[in-house]
């Protein structure tokens, strides 16, 4: 799990790097970026990038404008960014689903961990357990005795075949030993429908999508797949903390370049990460909207992103997992 750090701590580290490769840095960048995201706009991913590349343009000096490439679960968008030049004015923001979960599950035309330069995570979203108000359960482990007594016939939603939401719940069943009736939509909307209609007993899905019916009191929030807790939803215990010890399912952001970017463009496109996500008014928003911000150097999200995209390749292989 990558390590938290402070804002200012990440600052000071950035002007070092930008130091030491002060004059090749100098002439970057020499025109408008873009920042690719692989989904349609106004969902959750579309909206961090665009909060992101606002203030990216203040660190910069040059206009960053989105762009979105929607299609095959984002892996368009990531191929049109592994594919261009490498010369820092090309951007893919990504998610744990698209960067090392899809191209397990398909034959994706890229290669996230040869591919493509990391240059810093952006934020985390827990995904989160939770069932309908009515249910007489308040843990997972409550949910899990439940299950125990009746095998099968506990219906749990997942938003997607393959996603995070997908594999959190497959690790839950394997660490309580049980089984559930998974029932596989495309997004969550339509699942969340269905729980709070009464139609599903359960559904593991992000923050912002069961944010406003868990503060309404119309479903209940039972463990965060985090590995710490949320901090929007500090009383919900982790399902580590509940004892499921490999329950771990972080939903993250962060950005990409091409492969090959040079080192000295990699530095200074963190800073203005890091940068943006240290004004206020950006992370009260992500905060609104369930996210937490998390930026990091490029070394520490190059590492988790090898880490994350060897833990998902070994559960999908010894799952057999398949996605859409």
């Amino acid at each position: 799990m990558i390590r938290r750090r402070t804002t200012a701590a990440l600052t000071a580290a950035f002007a070092m790097a930008a130091w030491a490769g002060s004059a090749p840095a100098q002439d970057f960048p020499s025109r408008p970026l873009r920042i690719i995201v692989g989904f349609t706009a106004g969902g959750t991913t579309d909206l961090m990038a665009r909060l992101l590349a606002e203030r990216m343009r203040t660190a910069l000096g040059q206009p960053v404008v989105v762009e979105n490439k929607p299609g095959a679960n984002g892996s368009l968008g990531a191929d049109f960014v592994a594919k261009a030049e490498p010369d820092g004015h090309t951007l893919y923001f990504t998610t744990a689903g698209v960067a090392v979960i899809y191209p397990h599950l398909a034959r994706a035309p890229y290669d996230t961990v040869r591919d493509f330069a990391p240059l810093g995570l952006v934020a985390f979203q827990s995904t989160m357990l939770v069932v309908n108000a009515a249910m007489a359960v308040n843990s997972a482990v409550e949910l899990a005795a439940l299950a125990r007594e009746n095998p099968g016939k506990i219906t749990i939603a997942i938003t997607a075949l393959g996603s995070v939401s997908h594999l959190g719940l497959v690790l839950y069943q394997s660490a309580a030993g049980v089984q559930f009736q998974q029932v596989p939509y495309r997004g969550a909307a339509h699942a969340m429908t269905d729980l709070l209609g009464g139609t599903l007993n359960g559904l593991l899905g992000d923050v912002p999508t069961v944010l406003p019916h868990v503060r309404a009191g119309k479903i209940k929030a039972l463990a965060a797949t985090s590995k710490r807790r949320s901090d929007i939803f500090p009383d919900v215990p982790t399902f580590v903390e509940q004892g499921f010890a490999d329950t771990v399912a972080d939903q993250w952001a962060g950005v990409l370049a091409p492969a090959k970017t040079p080192p000295a463009a990699i530095a200074k496109l963190n800073g203005a990460i890091v940068a943006a996500m240290s004004d206020g008014e950006l992370r009260a928003k992500l905060k609104e909207i369930g996210v937490t911000p998390s930026p990091s150097t490029a070394e520490e999200f190059a590492a988790y992103l090898r880490e994350e995209y060897a833990r998902w390749g070994r559960l999908v292989r010894e799952k057999n997992i398949k996605g859409e």
